[in-house]
């Protein structure tokens, strides 16, 4: 593999967790082997891995990007990455704020909703 895979994939234990990780890697099949390569090399071996911003800020980015436009689905791993990455929940409540009065309250709504979830999850505890 190439420096940037191996790199992307430093970068992506450390931000996700080997758990996640070898999870993903595990599930990965000849049909989707490309398109990990690529998500491997350019995510998390180029835009992750770049010093230009911190982890923490990234991670805002990231979840702010996820919630404007509607991809819900990576939400609740990119909270649980949070604790990796040093994104507090007052960051989150503040990056869907800014979800709420850039891209519309029902997005940022939606977002919350998963990142209490996730949290309640990550704790053990019931999201209400």
């Amino acid at each position: 593999m190439s420096d940037r895979y191996d790199q992307g994939m430093k970068t992506r234990r450390k931000v996700l967790g080997d758990a996640h990780v070898d999870r993903a890697e595990a599930a990965k099949t000849p049909l989707d082997d490309a398109f990990q390569t690529l998500i491997t090399e350019g995510a998390w071996g180029t835009v992750w891995a770049s010093e230009g911003i911190s982890l923490r800020e990234r991670s805002m980015l990231t979840l702010a990007l996820l919630a404007a436009t509607g991809n819900f689905d990576e939400i609740p791993m990119h909270i649980r990455a949070t604790a990796n990455t040093g994104a507090s929940k007052q960051d989150v409540v503040e990056t869907f704020q800014h979800v709420a009065i850039y891209a519309g309250v029902p997005r940022a709504n939606h977002a919350l909703k998963l990142a209490k979830q996730t949290y309640a999850e990550m704790e053990g505890s019931d999201p209400e």
